[in-house]
């Protein structure tokens, strides 16, 4: 039987927008005063967002980008996060999981996204789906499958575990999943793809030990 949550609020990740994510830090240095960031956000067709994510971008592809300190171009000691989906998951510990309480108008924003589309109800299936499409827009670009793959709701507040996966390039981790939302609501998820230096732990563990990756994937994606 499906397993439900309330809304599941979507825009595709393309081969195109994995590309800019990873080109990120390989970029020229953009300097932080806001003037230089907004000739920055011009040139690539973007805009500043503060109501998604605190502090962040909606990128010319349609996603919403966040990243440490708020620059993320031409950097290479920052993570970036790209949100490609929003869920409100269904708490199983509340009296009634049926309920839309206070959480609903943030998902009503997601859903104004533009090019965004909404499946309410929906279920975790078409959530694994979502990311799932999403791996192989990562595999297509980096021209290989990922690493590592584990079920686990270890970056998650509430809601059922999901599918992560890991990517590696010679400098950064690419990690697909779910994770805690970063706006001012707290129990959403994000449906994301990060891109994190190798620095703060450039080995994987070793196969088999699932706990092992958890955490290494929660380190790296981890606020």
């Amino acid at each position: 039987m499906p397993t439900p949550v309330h809304t599941l609020v979507r825009r595709p990740l393309t081969c195109a927008a994995v590309a800019e994510l990873v080109a990120l830090p390989d970029g020229p240095p953009v300097d932080d005063h806001v003037d230089a960031r907004d000739a920055e956000l011009t040139r690539r067709g973007w805009a500043w967002e503060h109501e998604r994510v605190c502090d962040s971008f909606l990128t010319g592809h349609g996603h919403v980008l966040c990243s440490d300190g708020g620059n993320p171009f031409g950097l290479a000691d920052v993570r970036s996060f790209l949100v490609f989906g929003e869920l409100y998951p269904v708490d199983e510990e509340d009296e009634d999981p049926t309920s839309q309480p206070w959480l609903r108008p943030y998902m009503d924003l997601w859903a104004r996204t533009p090019g965004w589309e909404r499946r309410e109800p929906s279920t975790v299936q078409e959530c694994e789906a979502t990311l799932a499409r999403a791996a192989r827009a990562v595999t297509e670009h980096l021209g290989v499958g990922p690493e590592r793959t584990v079920l686990s709701d270890i970056t998650v507040v509430t809601g059922p575990a999901m599918t992560h996966r890991v990517w590696r390039t010679p400098t950064h981790a690419l990690v697909l999943g779910p994770s805690a939302d970063n706006g001012p609501y707290g129990y959403l998820t994000h449906l994301q793809l990060s891109l994190t230096p190798l620095d703060r732990a450039p080995g994987l563990p070793p196969a088999g030990d699932e706990d092992a990756l958890t955490s290494w994937i929660a380190e790296h994606v981890d606020w």
